[in-house]
C-alpha cells in the first residue's frame, strides 16, 4: 500500500514537472521523465525462484492424422529486431562475416527457407498478434503497440540530435485513447495456443508476450498452460553493472535511455510475483524452455520461446565480447556478440530436442518479428535492403522464416512465393491435423504444398501492411506504399528492383490507382484501432540514428 501511494504521489509531481520541463527546456519533458522512472518506477524484483515445469500426470491424446502419422510438436522461435543481415546463410552477416551464425543457418538448411517472407507488421506487437492469430491484425483492432500516454507524449516531443523533422503529437486523439491496462490482444481472439490446445497439445511460453501486460491479457489467458514472460515486454539482460556484462548505452536514442532507466530485470512464471533470472537472459531462456521439454517430452506439446536479443539495450557478456575482439567498433561488437550469443542458444536447443529423442518429430519455425532498428545505430543491419524496424520498406518487414521437420520437410527446400507471418498459423494447424476456425476470415494460408514445388510463385497473392496513414499493398511482384506525411507514393518492380532503388508512381499511374483502389477495398473491411497512435517520429530510410539527417534524405512518419 506504501508503495503504492509512493507512486501515486510520484506521478502527480512527475506531470507537473513534465509540464515545467517542457516550457523551459528543451527536450525537458524527456529528461523529467526519465528522472521519476529511476525514482519512482524502477524497483528491485525477488530473488530466483526455481521454476518447476508440470509434468502432466496422464499422456495428452492427440489424434494422428488419415495417413496414421503422429503429429508433430511444434517449436516457434521469434527472435527480437533481427537484422536481415544479422546472419551468415545468404552470405551476408556481421563485421563481414565474421560473426558466423551456424546454428541459425542450419534450420533453413535442414529444412525450407522461405526466401520471400515478412513479418505481420513493422513493429514488435502487431507483427506479434499476426502470427499469435493466422490474421491481420487491423481485423481486431490491433494496429499500434500498446504504450502508456505519458510515454507516447515524450516520443511526440522529443527530437534527437541528429534528427532533421519534428515528431508529431496528435492531443486531439486523446479523448479516443483507453488506459494503457487495457491495451491487450482481444480474450475474442484465438490463438495458436487456443487451436492447439483444443487439439490435445501441452501449451507453453517462454520469453517476450507483448500483447497485453494486465493479467487478462497475459498468455496465460490466452490458452497457454504455462507462461514464464517479462513485465511490459522488456528487459534488461544483466544488471548493469554485473561483473559478467558489457554494455552499449545509445544516448541518441529516447527509448534506449528510457529502458535503462527502468532498469527493469524480472520475469513471472504465470501470475506469480517478479523475480531475477538466474542469468543472461537469452541464456536463462534457452534453461527454462530445455526444462519446459523435458517436463512434456512423452506427450506433443507446443512451446513458444521468444527470444528478446538482438533487441536493445545491448548487452554482451563478457565471454562472447571477448570473442570478437576483430570488431573495433563497441556498439557493433557488443551487437555482434549478442547474435553471437543467441546462436549458440539455438544450437543448445536443437541438440536438446537430438537428446530427447524428439528431433526428427518436431517442427521447429524461426522467425524475427521484424526487420532491425535505426535506433540501434548500426549500419547495414538489413543490407542488401532498404529501411528499418517501424517503416514498410523491405528492410523493416524481409524476415528470415524457416521450417524445419525432418519427418515431414524436405530438406534443403527454397519456396519462391512470398509469404507472411500469418501463414505460420494455418500451416501449423495443417501439419498437426487441427481444423481453422470458421466463425471468423483467415488471412494466412497452409504453406506446406509449396514445399512439393518450392520453384514456383504459385498463384499471384495480394498481401497488405497498415499503420495509422501508411499503407503498403504487395501484389506478385509490384509494392506500392502510401504515405500522408510526406504525401508520397513509392511504386517498385520487386523482381527487377528488389531492394526498391527506383521508385516508378510517376511512370505507372494506372498501375497506382488500381493498386490504391485494391488497398482501399482492403482497409474497408478492416477495422477502426482499439485505441489511437498518438505519436509519430520521422524515420530516415537510409540513415540510422546516429547518422544527421539531411533535406535530401527520404524519410516516412511512423506512428506507434
Amino acid at each position: 500500500m506504501l508503495k503504492k501511494i509512493v507512486i501515486a504521489f510520484g506521478l502527480v509531481i512527475a506531470a507537473f514537472a513534465l509540464a515545467v520541463g517542457a516550457l523551459y527546456a528543451k527536450g525537458g519533458r524527456a529528461e523529467v521523465l526519465l528522472w521519476f522512472v529511476k525514482v519512482f518506477v524502477r524497483e528491485e524484483h525477488a530473488p530466483n525462484r526455481e521454476v518447476t515445469w508440470t509434468i502432466p500426470s496422464a499422456k495428452s491424446t492427440v489424434p494422428e492424422n488419415s495417413s496414421g502419422v503422429k503429429p508433430p510438436n511444434v517449436i516457434l522461435i521469434v527472435v527480437d529486431d533481427l537484422g536481415y543481415n544479422d546472419i551468415t546463410l545468404n552470405g551476408g552477416g556481421l563485421a563481414k562475416g565474421s560473426v558466423p551464425t551456424p546454428h541459425i543457418n542450419s534450420l533453413a538448411l535442414q529444412g525450407a527457407n522461405f526466401e520471400t517472407s515478412y513479418s505481420g507488421n513493422a513493429t514488435c506487437a502487431p507483427s506479434r498478434a499476426a502470427m499469435m492469430t493466422g490474421r491481420y491484425p487491423t481485423r481486431f483492432g490491433f494496429e499500434f503497440t500498446p504504450t502508456p500516454k505519458q510515454f507516447m507524449k515524450v516520443i511526440g516531443h522529443y527530437k534527437g540530435p541528429n534528427q532533421l523533422h519534428d515528431p508529431i503529437y496528435h492531443a486531439d486523439r486523446e479523448k479516443d485513447l483507453i488506459p494503457y491496462e487495457t491495451m491487450g490482444l482481444p480474450r475474442s481472439e484465438i490463438t495458436m495456443a487456443n487451436l492447439l490446445k483444443g487439439q490435445g497439445y501441452r501449451t507453453l511460453h517462454v520469453g517476450k508476450w507483448h500483447l497485453g501486460d494486465a493479467p487478462q491479457f497475459r498468455a496465460y489467458e490466452h490458452g497457454f498452460e504455462e507462461s514464464l514472460s517479462f513485465p511490459h515486454a522488456s528487459s534488461l539482460y544483466l544488471p548493469e553493472n554485473d561483473p559478467n556484462v558489457v554494455n552499449a548505452q545509445q544516448s541518441f536514442d529516447i527509448i534506449d535511455r528510457f529502458q535503462w532507466a527502468a532498469g527493469s530485470f524480472g520475469m513471472r512464471f504465470n501470475n506469480s510475483e517478479l523475480f531475477k533470472p538466474k542469468r543472461y537472459v537469452t541464456d536463462y531462456l534457452t534453461d527454462e524452455a530445455e526444462k519446459a521439454i523435458e517436463a512434456n517430452r512423452n506427450q506433443p506439446f507446443f512451446l513458444y520461446l521468444a527470444y528478446t536479443a538482438p533487441h536493445t539495450p545491448l548487452q554482451a557478456t563478457k565471454e562472447d565480447y571477448a570473442a570478437l575482439s576483430h570488431i573495433e567498433d563497441h556498439t557493433l561488437r557488443v551487437y555482434a556478440a549478442m547474435v553471437r550469443n543467441l546462436d549458440r542458444n539455438i544450437g543448445r536447443l536443437m541438440q536438446t530436442l537430438k537428446d530427447k529423442g524428439l528431433d526428427d518429430n518436431t517442427l521447429v519455425i524461426f522467425t524475427s518479428d521484424n526487420g532491425g532498428a535505426h535506433y540501434v545505430g548500426l549500419d547495414g543491419l538489413n543490407k542488401p535492403y532498404r529501411g528499418w524496424k517501424a517503416t514498410f520498406f523491405e528492410g523493416g518487414i524481409r524476415v528470415p522464416m524457416f521450417m524445419r521437420w525432418p519427418a515431414g520437410i524436405p530438406k534443403g527446400v527454397k519456396p519462391q512465393l512470398p509469404v507472411n507471418h500469418m501463414d505460420i498459423f494455418s500451416t501449423v494447424a495443417a501439419a498437426t491435423g487441427t481444423k481453422l476456425p470458421t466463425d471468423r476470415p483467415m488471412d494466412g494460408i497452409n504453406l506446406l504444398p509449396q514445399l512439393a514445388k518450392p520453384t514456383e510463385k504459385g498463384p499471384e497473392r495480394s498481401l497488405f501492411w497498415r499503420t495509422d496513414s501508411y499503407r503498403v499493398i504487395r501484389k506478385g511482384d509490384w509494392k506500392l506504399q502510401v504515405t500522408q506525411n510526406p504525401r508520397k507514393d513509392w511504386l517498385y518492380n520487386l523482381a527487377a528492383d528488389p531492394t526498391e532503388q527506383t521508385n516508378l508512381a510517376a511512370k505507372e499511374p494506372e498501375r497506382v490507382a488500381l493498386l490504391k483502389k485494391e488497398l482501399e477495398a482492403f482497409n474497408a473491411t478492416q477495422v477502426k484501432p482499439s485505441w489511437p497512435s498518438i505519436a509519430e517520429a520521422a524515420i530516415a530510410i537510409d540513415k540510422h540514428l546516429r547518422q544527421p539527417m539531411l533535406p535530401s534524405d527520404e524519410y516516412v512518419y511512423y506512428g506507434n
